[in-house]
């Protein structure tokens, strides 16, 4: 089940690549498709035909492929305030202070992220840049195989600390019940979101981005989900904002013969029990303590629920990768950049100056994933496909917009209009030199 490869081996499977509208569907997936279409699409004509339904429909489409997708009927979409608040009843008094604490910890983080307008008088004038929070922003909360609350916390806490005035949830209903989990809801009653729909999918999106009857359009969309979920965000992308286009989820961990395998396994299980596209990448100098690893992983794997998940993960996106010592380690991780890059080794912040793509370093072996999928502090919505090469976690600066200030005197103008002209007139632009001209 878990594989060991060389680095050259690697490179060309479980380390390669590929475009998020790329990714092969299951022959199951693909017949359902058909079905529901009556014709072979592929993943994004489906999400386009999904898309443009919304818009031209609206609420009607949004019931339409709820029922269809998610199996439920549904006559509204907005949970009530009531409801919302209720849901705080159906979960226990522990798991609401564990929630308390992730909210706690993940807000304080965020506040001390900087966030402040700014001016000058140095350059001639004012020049500055102000700081707005955007006004009106959609969250998308997984839950196909399991509710998670903590993708609440992780996206809305960062909205809130950085001032969003209007935060808009969706969700898909859960198949069992009709309705958001209300684990999601209480979640959401905590942190004081009272605009929330139960709708999920590429349809959710679409609602999101163009709005229906009933749910007005966002300014920007947040939020990781499913293949079809990720290809409408790129599809409606300039029409409304979107915080990335996540692929599935991954975790490597470099870790040294001095690491403990049964901790480094239970990280790895801990990643490939996501889903079955999920990574979960161990690098290693040692064979044997790749070895080990696998062995623990077979031996904890047997006590744990989602087994044919991370059977089918580990086999065909999982692995040891077998480095000449830990800088070609690093190196090969850095070419990745993965989404969570685990150091277990020895003195693990000697190399933390080395690594340069990556959307979060967890920092010894007290400092494992799991915390920061639901306690440490920063979010854990992180980049995914090689995107942490360019691209950040969420953050407060996600959920804001720069704008530039400008209010120059005269005696500047008059020192720098005759420069902007000269420029223009290179350029080919008479009018832009005119402009500037006339005010010399």
């Amino acid at each position: 089940m878990f594989k060991v490869y060389s680095p050259e081996e690697a490179q060309t499977t479980i380390l390669k690549r590929r475009p998020i509208d790329d990714y092969e569907i299951p022959d199951s997936m693909q017949q359902k498709m058909s079905e529901f279409f009556g014709e072979n699409l592929t993943p994004d004509q489906a999400v386009a035909r999904i898309i443009i339904e919304v818009r031209t429909t609206g609420d009607e489409a949004l019931k339409k492929w709820t029922l269809t997708l998610d199996g439920t009927t549904l006559t509204s979409f907005r949970i009530s305030k009531e409801e919302i608040q209720a849901s705080l009843n159906s979960i226990s008094s522990e798991l609401k202070e564990a929630l308390q604490l992730s909210i706690n910890r993940v807000r304080a983080f965020h506040q001390r992220q900087p966030m402040t307008s700014w001016m000058t008088n140095e350059l001639g004038g004012t020049l500055g840049q102000l700081i707005r929070p955007i006004n009106r922003v959609g969250l998308y909360i997984p839950a196909g195989s399991a509710p998670l609350p903590s993708s609440v916390i992780m996206s809305a806490v960062p909205a809130q600390v950085a001032g969003v005035k209007e935060i808009v949830l969706v969700a898909p209903p859960d198949r069992k019940i009709g309705k958001i989990s209300p684990l999601i809801l209480a979640t959401a009653a905590m942190l004081g979101i009272v605009e929330v729909y139960s709708v999920g999918g590429a349809q959710a999106i679409a609602a999101l981005a163009y709005g229906t009857e009933s749910i007005k359009p966002v300014d920007k969309i947040f939020g990781p989900g499913n293949l079809f979920v990720t290809l409408a965000k790129k599809q409606v992308y300039g029409s409304v904002g979107i915080d990335n286009l996540a692929g599935p989820t991954e975790t490597m961990v470099i870790a040294d013969e001095f690491a403990r395998p049964a901790w480094v396994a239970a990280d790895l299980l801990a990643q490939a029990e996501h889903d079955l596209l999920a990574s979960a990448i161990l690098l290693t100098p040692s064979l044997k303590f790749a070895q080990q690893v696998g062995e623990e992983i077979n031996r904890q794997t047997e006590r744990l629920s989602r087994t044919e998940m991370i059977d089918s993960s580990l086999y065909s996106r999982g692995g040891a990768v077998i480095t000449g010592n830990l800088d070609e380690a690093v190196e090969l991780a850095n070419t990745y950049g993965a989404e969570h890059l685990c150091l277990a080794v020895q003195d693990p912040w000697r190399w933390v100056e080395k690594i340069t793509s990556a959307g979060g370093i967890f920092i010894g072996e007290n400092s494992f994933e799991v915390l920061g999928d639901y306690i440490a502090g920063p979010s854990h919505v992180m980049p995914t496909g090689g995107s942490a090469r360019f691209a950040s976690p969420i953050n407060v600066w996600d959920f804001i917009k720069i704008i530039s200030l400008i209010g120059l005197d005269d005696q500047t103008v008059s020192q720098i209009a005759p420069a902007a002209a000269i420029i223009a007139r290179a350029e080919g632009l008479d009018a832009h030199a005119s402009a500037a001209e006339i005010r010399i």
